[in-house]
């Protein structure tokens, strides 16, 4: 389960009750995220600090039995999800190299084109085309564990969450 830190007044992030309240010329959403499994496969979670001019909110949610590439894309996901408004630019940061590289050198659109055949989680991926094609995204690697404050943060997130994390990653404990 998600859990979310730090609210504003709309409730949801970036959310407004009406298509007027958006802004002229609205900031881009600064995303960071990352994803931990121990074990790998094992328990995992995913951590996310999400930026939208002086708004700052924080989410995690943890899985029983995951990896850690599943807990990086996972943090993407839930991050993109949170945006309600529509069309945004996104930049997001990343120490995942499976998840940036994917997206930013294209590979992922020619596995969506072969049907993700003998590809790793699709099931997130479908899931992550979604909602990546309601906005401009753009992604960028950030080293791990280099003492980039927010990716420490996000690390922190998804370490705690994954510490008896008891709901199921169904689709990888079924067919992972």
């Amino acid at each position: 389960m998600a859990h979310g830190r730090m609210g504003n007044r709309y409730g949801a992030i970036f959310a407004p009750k009406m298509p007027s309240e958006l802004p002229a010329k609205p900031l881009p959403v600064r995303i960071y995220t990352d994803g931990a499994a121990s074990g790998n496969p094992g328990p995992g979670g995913y951590g996310i600090v999400m930026l939208y001019g002086n708004v700052r909110k924080e989410f995690s949610g943890g899985f029983r039995h995951t990896t850690n590439n599943r807990m990086e894309l996972m943090a993407v996901i839930v991050a993109l999800e949170k945006i309600t408004w529509p069309r945004m630019t996104v930049e997001v940061w990343s120490d995942s190299r499976y998840v940036v590289d994917a997206v930013e050198k294209g590979w992922l659109f020619g596995w969506e084109k072969k049907a993700f055949k003998d590809k790793k989680n699709p099931d997130l991926w479908k899931r992550f085309l979604a909602v990546y094609r309601k906005h401009s995204v753009r992604f960028h690697w950030i080293k791990g564990h280099n003492q980039h404050p927010l990716n420490e943060r996000c690390d922190a997130l998804a370490v705690e969450a994954g510490k008896g994390a008891s709901e199921a990653d169904a689709w990888y404990e079924a067919n992972g």
